[in-house]
């Protein structure tokens, strides 16, 4: 499993609320991603961070291919970053499960 932190500058000019509406705006082509499994939508201050869970990089990195950073930079104004990690573990009391993804593989 691959956790992928798309990072950027809020905007110049986004309130809260332009957030929040610009975030609604993308979710029908998130739920088009078949590969996507979970996205959660974070702010802190100026930066703000799209936290998105793959089965594995290549997926992550299809979804943010170029011409998406292009529509994101024609969007916002502002450049992402980008952050891979390799989950090995993950603990959900929600569903009361703990699940673990040894080395190399996925889902």
């Amino acid at each position: 499993m691959i956790v992928e932190m798309v990072m950027f500058d809020r905007p110049a000019g986004f309130t809260d609320t332009d957030l929040l509406e610009d975030a609604r705006g993308t979710v029908a082509h998130w739920q088009a991603n078949p590969d996507l499994i979970r996205k959660q939508f974070l702010k802190s201050g100026g930066e703000v961070i799209g936290l998105y869970l793959w089965p594995d990089r290549a997926a992550a990195e299809r979804a943010h291919d170029a011409a998406w950073v292009e529509r994101f930079r024609a969007r916002t104004g502002v450049e992402p970053a980008f952050r891979y990690y390799e989950m090995f573990m993950e603990i959900d009391n929600a569903a009361g499960e703990v699940r673990e993804w040894p080395a190399g593989e996925t889902t």
